[in-house]
C-alpha cells in the first residue's frame, strides 16, 4: 500500500512540474519592476560564474578629434570600461506537510485539496517576499540588492563593488524636496508642488532618447502626482495596465503605484531608466523543485523549491529617487 508521505510528495512533485514556469513567471508579474524589465527582455538566465559581472561605460572616449589636413590624430588609448560585480543570492521556499496532516488526508480527494492549498501559499509567498527583495536596501541576512540600494537616498554607498564616494560616476540622482536639485528652499511636497520636484530630476536624468521609462511611487507620493493632474488624467496603454498596476503618465514614463505591503518605502518615487536594470537568475534555479527531503527525525514530507540570482545595475547615475 502505498504510503500518504509518498502520494503526498507524488502529487506535489507532479503540480510543480506542471506549473514551474507559471510560478517563474507570476513571480515577475506580481511587481511593476520586475514586469518591465520581463517585457523588456531584462530578465536573464546564467549557467554560472563565480559573481554576477555586468560591464559598465564609465567614461567617453578621449580620442574624438576635430583636425584638418596634417594635424597629428590622437590615437591614446581610452580607458573607459569596468564592471561591477554582484554576488549570488539564494531563496528557498518548501512545500511541506507532517504525518499526522498526511494520514489525516489520506484519501485521495483530501490529498488533493491539501497539496493544492500547500502549493497555493508557497507560491503567494514566493511572489510577496520577492517583490518586498525587489524595493529593499538588501541588508537582510542573504537578501538580494533592492531598489533602496542600488538607487539610495544618499545617492553613494558602495553597489557591486564599487565604491560611488570615490567613483562619482556610480552615483545615483537625489532629489530632496528638504535641499531641491533646482536650489532654493525645502519645498513641502502636496499636489500643487509634486511635478516641480519631478520636473528637475527628470531632466536630470535625460540623456537624449536616455530616459527614465518607469516611475514606481508609493501611496503618498502618486495621490500627489494624479492630484495634480486637475485638467486630464493620462493613463498608459494596456501593456502595463494588463498587470494590473495602477498607472499614469508622466512624459514617456509609466507611473505606477505599489504599495507599502509590497515594501515600496514611504514618501519616495524612483525614476528608473530600466534599460540598466537586469535581473539575472541561475538557470537551474528558476524557482526550481529539487529533490525531496524527508527528515530523519521527523514525521513528515519536505519538497524544496529554490530560487539564485540578483538584481544589477549598469547604470546608477541615469536612476534617481525622489524623497522628503
Amino acid at each position: 500500500m502505498t504510503s500518504p508521505n509518498s502520494t503526498f510528495t507524488e502529487m506535489v512533485t507532479t503540480t510543480l512540474r506542471k506549473h514551474g514556469k507559471t510560478l517563474a513567471d507570476n513571480v515577475s508579474e506580481h511587481n511593476a519592476l520586475l514586469m518591465r524589465m520581463k517585457k523588456k527582455g531584462n530578465i536573464e538566465m546564467a549557467d554560472g560564474g563565480y559573481e554576477i559581472v555586468e560591464p559598465l561605460e564609465y567614461a567617453e572616449n578621449g580620442t574624438y578629434q576635430r583636425f584638418s589636413g596634417y594635424d597629428t590624430l590622437n590615437v591614446s588609448a581610452s580607458d573607459v570600461l569596468s564592471a561591477a560585480k554582484f554576488d549570488w543570492k539564494n531563496v528557498a521556499i518548501h512545500v511541506t506537510a507532517n504525518g499526522e496532516e498526511l494520514r489525516k488526508n489520506s484519501g485521495k480527494n483530501a490529498m488533493i485539496k491539501l497539496v493544492k492549498s500547500r502549493i497555493k501559499n508557497a507560491f503567494n509567498t514566493a511572489y510577496n517576499n520577492m517583490s518586498e527583495d525587489v524595493y529593499s536596501d538588501g541588508t537582510a541576512t542573504n537578501q538580494i540588492n533592492g531598489i533602496q540600494a542600488l538607487v539610495a537616498d544618499a545617492g553613494t554607498g558602495t553597489v557591486g563593488g564599487i565604491v560611488s564616494s570615490t567613483y562619482t560616476f556610480w552615483k545615483n540622482a537625489v532629489q530632496s524636496a528638504a535641499a531641491p536639485l533646482q536650489g532654493g528652499s525645502a519645498i513641502t511636497p502636496a499636489k500643487g508642488t509634486i511635478q516641480s520636484l519631478m520636473l528637475p530630476l527628470w531632466l536630470t536624468l535625460t540623456r537624449g532618447t536616455d530616459k527614465p521609462d518607469l516611475i514606481v511611487a508609493d501611496d503618498t507620493y502618486f495621490t500627489y502626482y494624479e492630484e495634480s493632474l486637475t485638467d486630464l488624467k493620462r493613463y498608459t496603454e494596456d501593456g502595463q495596465g494588463q498587470g494590473g498596476f495602477v498607472t499614469l503618465k508622466y512624459k514617456t514614463a509609466d507611473v505606477v503605484y505599489d504599495s507599502a505591503a509590497s515594501g515600496m518605502p514611504d514618501a519616495h518615487m524612483y525614476f528608473l531608466n530600466t534599460d540598466y536594470l537586469k535581473m539575472v537568475v541561475h538557470k537551474d534555479a528558476n524557482w526550481t523543485q529539487i529533490e525531496d527531503q524527508r527528515p530523519v527525525n521527523q514525521d513528515a514530507a519536505v519538497t524544496p523549491l529554490l530560487w539564485m540570482g540578483n538584481l544589477t545595475v549598469s547604470n546608477r547615475s541615469l536612476q534617481g529617487v525622489l524623497k522628503a
